[in-house]
C-alpha cells in the first residue's frame, strides 16, 4: 500500500511569504510567456502586491505542505471604473513540481468559494495562449470562454496571443 499524501493546506497570504511566492511565480517571468511581465520581481515588490490586494478586501490565498508553498491563487479589480466594482480578474500559480497533484484546483476553488461571499458577480481569466494546462483548469471549473485576442502580447521575440474565460458566481 502506498503511503498517503500529506495533507495541503490552504490558508491567506501574508507578506512575509513574499519570498516563497516569487520563488514560484518568477520562473514563470523568466522562462515563459504565460506571464507578460519582462524582470522577474523582487521580495519587497511581491510583498507590496500582496498588501495591496488584502488592502482592497479581495483575497490571496496559498497552498502549503509540511511547510512548503507549492502555489497561491489571488483577485484582484478587473477595472478601475466603479460600475465594475463586482469584477475581479483570477491568478494562479503553481510551483512546477505541484502540478497535477489538484492543488490548482483546490486553490482555485478556495478563492472562488471567498469571491462568492464578497459580493463579486464575474470572475475573469486572462490566458496567454497557448496553456492547455491553465484552459483546463479554468473549464473543469466552470469557466467558459469569451474572448481571443491576436498578438495583444510581445515576450522573447514573439507575438502571443490572450483568450479571456469569465465564470458568473451568482
Amino acid at each position: 500500500m502506498m503511503p498517503a499524501m500529506p495533507a495541503i493546506s490552504i490558508r491567506p497570504a501574508a507578506p512575509e511569504d513574499a519570498e516563497a511566492i516569487s520563488a514560484i511565480y518568477n520562473p514563470y517571468v523568466a522562462t515563459t510567456t504565460i506571464s507578460f511581465e519582462e524582470e522577474t520581481v523582487a521580495v519587497d515588490d511581491m510583498a507590496r502586491r500582496i498588501a495591496d490586494v488584502l488592502t482592497l478586501g479581495l483575497p490571496w490565498l496559498v497552498a502549503e505542505c509540511e511547510g512548503c508553498l507549492l502555489g497561491y491563487a489571488y483577485a484582484t479589480k478587473w477595472r478601475a471604473r466603479p460600475a465594475y466594482r463586482t469584477s475581479v480578474e483570477s491568478s494562479v500559480y503553481l510551483d512546477k513540481g505541484a502540478a497535477g497533484r489538484g492543488v490548482g484546483t483546490a486553490l482555485y476553488r478556495a478563492l472562488l468559494d471567498i469571491l462568492r461571499g464578497r459580493d463579486v458577480h464575474m470572475v475573469i481569466g486572462g490566458i496567454a495562449q497557448p496553456n492547455e494546462a491553465s484552459v483546463a483548469l479554468h473549464e473543469k471549473l466552470g469557466f467558459r470562454k469569451v474572448a481571443h485576442f491576436s498578438e495583444v502580447g510581445r515576450k522573447f521575440g514573439r507575438w502571443v496571443d490572450v483568450g479571456y474565460w469569465e465564470l458568473r458566481l451568482e
